[in-house]
């Protein structure tokens, strides 16, 4: 009987097998007109059970033990701050708010919510491309994640990388990233954003990467090195 248990020869196995097909499928859809829409759904689901593959592999590489491991996903709940609603002049409108404090509150998710003994440590967000429009949003949410979960890390998981810079570089073992990507997150003081890419290469808009003529093969390599930064990223919660 083959395992279900997941492996990195796998995950590169089920990349090369399903983007080669998401055009077929998602033009034997009921309406052409929902194609990109297709596409798009197909990519997410494609890099968010990627992400939860690797996640599993590195947890029970350092000797994690996988009923501590889940993906349960419950929202985050952000609160408003104190030093926001100080600072309203109208004196109505501030009294309103803290009469009703309990009901300000923000709630999201990240794409993957990694938790360990149910306590959530990790948020990753999943893009089958990052660009630093898209960047910005994820940043923001990185700050709501930290405002409460303080020792959680932040994780972007991206096929390829549209951020400039040498992200996309996959025979280099340490990245330096791109100006406008670092410029962008030393405005978010708490949060450290670990960048991963799978695919080598910079995104081209034009060549999409489900058309077959473009398609990007997942190497084996990168996604090795994806395992290893989780890995060390929960080696603090053995």
């Amino acid at each position: 009987m083959a395992s279900n248990k997941p492996s990195i020869n796998k995950i590169v196995q089920a990349y090369n097998l399903l983007v080669r097909h998401i055009d077929d499928d998602a033009r034997t859809g009921d309406a052409l007109r929902a194609y990109g829409g297709a596409i798009r759904s197909a990519k997410g689901a494609l890099v968010e059970g990627i992400a939860k593959n690797i996640i599993e592999i590195a947890w029970v590489n350092i000797g994690g033990k996988m009923h501590r491991l889940s993906f349960e996903k419950q929202p985050i709940l952000v609160p408003i701050r104190q030093s926001y609603i100080d600072q309203i002049k109208d004196a109505e409108i501030k009294a309103y708010i803290q009469k009703n404090i309990r009901n300000y509150v923000y709630k999201f998710k990240t794409d993957v919510h990694v938790n360990i003994d149910r306590k959530l440590i990790a948020g990753v967000e999943c893009k089958a491309y990052a660009e630093n429009a898209m960047l910005k949003r994820i940043a923001v949410d990185s700050v709501f994640l930290k405002q409460t979960h303080k020792e959680a890390h932040n994780v972007l998981l991206q096929l390829e990388s549209q951020l400039g810079g040498d992200y996309g570089d996959m025979k280099k073992t340490k990245h330096y990233g791109s100006f406008p990507t670092h410029t962008i997150l030393s405005y978010f003081d708490d949060v450290d954003l670990h960048i991963i890419t799978l695919l080598e290469g910079e995104r081209k808009v034009d060549r999409p990467i489900h058309k077959k003529k473009f398609y990007k093969k997942l190497e084996k390599g990168s996604v090795e090195k994806a395992v290893g930064v989780f890995e060390e990223l929960f080696a603090n919660y053995l």
